[in-house]
């Protein structure tokens, strides 16, 4: 069992060197790979192991190595098959801005698996219980609601003739960003898990969903895509339907 620091070393140390890498080579088509890696790399070195995990123990873990295991090799895909990731387009060129990206993604993974860390570092053994169970039921609903979304969209893009449409079938037709919606499930799920172990300033573990939002919400997510789609089909009037009748997010809610 690692302690937080430790992790938090091994999680820079990855960045830093598969940064390194990346400079060298002007190329950014693995880093949310390295990222995916990242996490299952710190949930193999901070897991209790098998013989003394309990339920929440298995939920939590498993829970990470499932969903980034399918995200990083979801993206790592979709880069391949499109030859490059455009919001690098600029700064893979320019070494400290391109190294930045990468510090802010060691910090994306601490923050977003305090939770985990906080289960597997803790030394107390609290029985497993109804917010572990509600956990696992939130990432779930979460994990389900990306991948579909993910291979809806993946499935519209394959046809030739959606070149220049935008996608407003299946679950994209209840939230504009229903990827999103469910990564942020996802780590409220994880969270709750993490509960009934928190003690006193481990209670910052909230951090980790709220983060995740933030970040989706206000700054790299849906803000870069809402101005990209409104610049492509904004002045389309079914797009302007589609934007004004669709939630941002929540189905149904925002």
């Amino acid at each position: 069992m690692a302690s937080i620091l430790a992790c938090v070393a091994v999680i820079f140390t990855i960045q830093l060197f598969a940064g390194g890498v990346a400079i060298a080579l002007k190329t950014e088509k693995f880093y949310d790979l390295v990222g995916s890696l990242t996490y299952i790399v710190i949930v193999t070195f901070s897991f209790t192991g098998f013989l003394q995990a309990n339920h929440r123990d298995l939920f939590a873990n498993g829970a990470v190595l499932l969903c980034r295991l399918y995200l990083g090799a979801f993206l790592f895909a979709r880069v391949l098959m499109h030859g490059g990731d455009r919001r690098f387009d600029k700064v893979k060129h320019e070494p400290l801005r391109f190294l930045f990206f990468w510090f802010m993604q060691g910090v994306w993974v601490f923050v977003t698996l305090l939770p985990l860390l906080f289960i597997n570092t803790s030394r107390r053994r609290v029985a497993v219980g109804i917010l572990d169970y509600l956990g696992l039921v939130l990432f779930l609903v979460g994990i389900v609601f990306e991948v579909m979304a993910d291979m809806q969209k993946l499935i519209f893009r394959s046809n030739s003739s959606n070149a220049d449409k935008f996608i407003s079938s299946g679950l994209w037709s209840l939230s504009r960003h229903p990827n999103y919606f469910g990564e942020i499930v996802i780590w409220i799920g994880i969270y709750l898990m993490s509960l009934p172990v928190l003690r006193g300033w481990q209670h910052l573990a909230l951090i980790s969903p709220v983060f995740t939002a933030w970040l989706l919400i206000q700054l790299s997510g849906i803000p870069i895509l809402e101005r990209m789609a409104d610049k492509k089909w904004g002045e389309m009037p079914n797009y302007q339907q589609y934007r004004d009748n669709t939630a941002l997010l929540i189905p149904y809610v925002w």
